[in-house]
């Protein structure tokens, strides 16, 4: 508890000053530099805004930022971190460079974070280390600056002005940090790889430093890291170049950045493997503060990539217990939707224009299909996920019993699926005896810069 603030009634908490597509922010009366960020049940996907609802994933979301950000910043679990990666080094490039730089004050200190802690539900006292008795959706965090970058028309075109960061402090860093421990199909680099021509897939291999075979669900020998713009009406694959330009780091912070983000990727997949979960991805948001690069905003089952195995029809299959369930829901049963939303994109891209106010004005026009409605017993299976992660999160539940829940909650997706005759279509996306060769780095690229 807050020696200073030891409650912030929830009943007390003044209308939302933002509104996102998942979560709501509350000012914390005296205290300017906090802010309550309130999780909803709403989710989004293909960047649509909030188009669903999950039964229990505004708590389920909000109590797993509240223990992961505690273990990012417990001195004790980042040296175990270190023991998994001086157990690899004899393999891996990788191990041995984050062994070097942002490692060492982690063992020490823990990571800097904005979280501050959890307002338990009935009480209002504000929580930061342990789970509150009755755990809430609302946690309390550090406010940083966030700066979107102003779009300019240039012959015909259109850039984006980073020029603004370069001299800021105290300020969300304006990209999106993607580590990837292997590649599913709903990966992003799957989706471009599969999009290219044949003659531009060997350039893409080259650029994420892969070699060998190149297909979904297969684990890589190095983990990927790669960045996104975050604060553009679209998301937009960047390169390292680019992404230390707009960010406003010098190269050696930039690196670090990279560093940090392995690690806590790390720090995530040795969290879920406890329930016998595996991490395929997960995105991060930094924030630079008098030099000090901070864990910020928001990872969940929103921004990580988890799956289950199990087995339907003799062949085995990845459950997603994570937002990926959703985004196949739509791709498998509203492909027609999922189609118009596409070709919004690429129009909004060709001609320089928001993507949402083209996918609006196309949806009165009656161009683009209206967003479909999700079935109640899809929803109830997701419910189910998250009930589940709630009692293993909370300590309520052996990680043996909370697995059993989750394969429960797997059996039931598959018979969904069959019983609406897309069940092939589902193990398209889902059967992972596809999988080939671990992929590789080549050997000539540098996974990441040494400090």
């Amino acid at each position: 508890m807050s020696a200073d603030v030891p409650s912030i009634p929830i009943s007390s908490l003044a209308q939302p000053f933002h509104v996102g597509s998942v979560q709501r922010l509350h000012e914390v009366p005296g205290r300017p530099g906090w802010m309550v960020s309130e999780t909803t049940r709403a989710g989004s996907v293909f960047d649509v805004g909030s188009i669903f609802e999950i039964d229990g994933s505004d708590v389920a979301r909000a109590l797993f930022r509240h223990v992961l950000f505690n273990r990012l910043a417990d001195p004790p679990s980042w040296r175990e971190v270190r023991a998994e990666l001086e157990g690899e080094t004899g393999d891996s490039v990788v191990a041995g460079l984050l062994l070097q730089g942002p490692l060492e004050g982690l063992q020490r200190g823990g990571a800097a974070t904005h979280h501050i802690g959890m307002l338990d539900g009935a009480t209002g006292e504000l929580v930061t280390g342990a789970v509150p008795d009755t755990p809430s959706r609302f946690n309390v965090v550090r406010r940083f600056r966030v700066h979107h970058p102003k779009r300019h028309r240039v012959l015909g075109g259109s850039v984006f002005d980073y020029s603004w960061f370069t001299t800021a402090d105290g300020y969300v860093i304006p990209l999106e940090y993607l580590v990837r421990f292997g590649i599913t199909t709903g990966s992003s680099v799957w989706q471009r790889y599969q999009k290219a021509a044949a003659g531009q897939r060997q350039a893409l291999l080259q650029e994420w430093g892969v070699t060998g075979d190149f297909a979904p669900w297969q684990t890589l020998r190095e983990a990927l890291v790669d960045c996104s713009s975050k604060y553009e009406p679209e998301d937009r694959a960047v390169s390292r170049q680019e992404a230390m330009m707009m960010s406003g780091l010098s190269a050696g912070q930039f690196a670090d950045s990279l560093k940090l983000a392995l690690l806590g990727g790390r720090m995530v997949r040795r969290m879920v493997a406890g329930i016998g979960l595996t991490l395929w991805d997960l995105k991060w948001e930094l924030a630079c503060e008098d030099g000090q690069l901070v864990f910020v905003d928001t990872v969940d089952t929103d921004s990580i990539r988890a799956t289950l195995s199990l087995e339907v029809d003799g062949r085995p299959v990845a459950v997603h217990v994570n937002k990926q369930a959703m985004r196949d829901y739509y791709r498998i049963c509203h492909g027609d939707w999922l189609e118009g939303v596409e070709q919004a994109k690429r129009e909004a891209a060709a001609g320089g224009l928001a993507f949402s106010e083209v996918l609006s004005a196309g949806v009165e026009r009656g161009r683009f299909p209206r967003v479909p409605e999700v079935e109640e017993a899809f929803r109830r299976i997701q419910g189910g996920k998250m009930s589940a992660l709630v009692d293993w999160l909370c300590g309520r539940s052996a990680p043996s019993e909370v697995r059993s829940r989750l394969e429960h909650c797997g059996q039931q997706e598959a018979e969904y699926f069959r019983g609406c005759g897309r069940l092939a279509e589902w193990l398209d996306l889902t059967a992972t005896d596809t999988a080939t060769t671990e992929g590789t780095r080549s050997a000539g690229r540098e996974p990441v810069a040494a400090s």
